[in-house]
């Protein structure tokens, strides 16, 4: 089996399992290489570390964005998929829809918004995740998609 270490960026793509033994744990991650979805690969990740299994069971969801560092495994049968054994885990960044139990999520080109029956106020985010901000009603989302788009010198 050839091993190498390997520090990786990446979205959680499926609900992280329990693993094959006590405290561990098995999920994918999905790692963009480019802007192209295309060119995305999911990586099968396992950790055998007690405190990163707990949060990967209990606290971190899909759609969050995690840093990890571990020990890549490519079996020497080369139809066997390689394997991460994680053991350094850190969230760079929670999944914009961790809160939304209740909530509808609509798509407007390359931005998503958040309606809450509970309120006027309309989250904004890029289809990528990042902060747009907020609208104060949804006849207002439009205007703040205009002022982002100048801001920042095109779309989402």
């Amino acid at each position: 089996m050839d091993t190498k270490p390997l520090t990786i960026d990446g979205f959680l793509y499926t609900v992280p399992l329990p693993g094959d033994g006590p405290d561990t744990a098995r999920f994918q991650l999905v790692v963009s290489l480019t802007d192209d979805a295309a060119d995305d690969v999911v990586w099968s990740c396992t950790t055998s570390n007690p405190r990163i299994a707990h949060a990967l069971l209990t606290e971190i969801q899909d759609g969050d964005l995690l840093h990890v560092s571990g020990v890549l495994t490519q079996p020497d049968d080369p139809a066997q998929p390689a394997r991460l054994a994680v053991d350094d885990l850190e969230v760079l960044t929670p999944a914009p829809a961790r809160a939304l139990q209740e909530m509808v999520l609509d798509r407007y080109g390359e931005y998503v918004v958040v309606f809450d029956a509970d309120t006027e106020t309309v989250p904004v985010f890029t289809a990528h995740g990042q902060w747009v901000g907020t609208a104060e009603n949804p006849d207002a989302i439009s205007t703040l998609i205009e002022i982002h788009e100048r801001a920042n010198g095109g779309d989402g």
